[in-house]
């Protein structure tokens, strides 16, 4: 786990707490099937840390824009797998062996 922290920016560990507060809602509301709820959560990861990304960087020319592209997704991915991974040592933690 700490190896992971090492790789997310410390401004986006939020959108992890967010993400996995989305997945709650949307498997008790049963709008969506348990198996696309990550795959949410990962589109929604990526599209807010873009919005951080964009909002903080200055991309003036395609290097930087593509830097700033592969940032976003990376970000996105790995905030919600930790999302993905939070949730999996709560239900773990939970069960009686």
């Amino acid at each position: 786990m700490e190896q992971i922290m090492t790789y997310v920016k410390p401004e986006l560990i939020v959108v992890t707490v967010v993400l996995y507060f989305i997945g709650m809602w949307l498997k008790q509301s049963q709008a969506v099937k348990d198996k696309y709820i990550p795959l949410l959560l990962g589109g929604v990861g990526i599209i807010i840390s873009a919005i951080y990304v964009f909002a903080t960087c200055q991309c003036s020319n395609a290097q930087e824009i593509a830097l700033a592209v592969f940032t976003a997704v990376t970000q996105g991915v790995l905030v919600a797998g930790l999302s993905t991974y939070a949730n999996q040592i709560t239900k773990q933690l939970k069960k009686n062996e």
